[in-house]
């Protein structure tokens, strides 16, 4: 079901293919020809456009362990759970200040330490956050003892995990840039070439919407081909999937 949040994703894609396919027909006067390039385009900018949106949650993950090491800080200088997790809304990262001062708010507001908690992990959304946000919650209830002991190890964890994904985005980057390249460089072509009348009149042709249509089935599969072999396994959330 659409939700409204699609909504204006769905109309910046249809902005997008009207935008390319009224310049393809500008090239090449085949109103076939410039759909169907218009469609590829329009397809590899609306998933670049989503890789870009995964940068925050990237950020988001790089954060951790300065968050660990700021509420490691706060409980060793005396704070309480609640007022470490509030400061980071002031002296924190600065990509989850806007998430903590939501929870320094709700807890002023008078919320339970624990809904707060549980409010800032779903907004975070991260496996390594839930493992941050679960051990609090446990430190809440059985006590702090060993709780910076524990924040301790895995802060140092969460920097080799890092680390070792920047280590494969590295060496796999090529692959999502090779799945761009190979998909619009063909269709770009195309759209050159049909600025000859005779190619464009040849695409025009029953044959010639065969081959396009193939050549888009073909495309899409590549992509998405190339997308999966480039693909780092996330691990599954165990905490916080409600």
């Amino acid at each position: 079901m659409l939700n409204r949040k699609t909504y204006p994703t769905l109309f910046r894609s249809f902005a997008m293919l009207l935008a390319i396919s009224a310049v393809g027909y500008a090239l090449t006067k085949s109103l076939i020809i410039a759909t169907s390039a218009g469609l590829v385009f329009t397809f590899i900018l609306t998933m670049s456009r989503r890789q870009m949106e995964r940068k925050r949650e990237k950020a988001l993950l790089a954060a951790i362990p300065e968050i660990i090491d700021h509420i490691i800080s706060g409980t060793q200088s005396g704070l309480s759970l609640s007022e470490s997790l509030a400061s980071l809304a002031h002296r924190g990262p600065e990509i989850s200040r806007g998430v903590f001062k939501n929870f320094e708010v709700s807890i002023k507001e008078g919320q339970r330490f624990e809904e707060a908690v549980e409010m800032v992990q779903n907004q975070f959304s991260l496996r390594s956050a839930d493992q941050l946000f679960e051990a609090l919650l446990f430190a809440r209830v059985l006590g702090g003892s060993e709780l910076v002991n524990l924040l301790r190890e895995l802060g140092n964890f969460t920097r080799e995990d890092l680390a070792l994904r920047r280590e494969i985005e590295a060496k796999q980057g090529w692959i999502r840039n090779s799945a761009h390249l190979s998909a619009g460089a063909p269709w770009l072509l195309l759209l050159l070439l049909s600025m000859q009348p005779a190619t464009a009149s040849a695409f025009s042709s029953p044959a010639g919407i065969f081959v396009l249509a193939l050549g888009m089935a073909l495309t899409l599969a590549a992509y998405f081909w190339m997308g999966y072999l480039g693909r780092i396994p996330q691990s599954p959330r165990v905490f916080g999937t409600k």
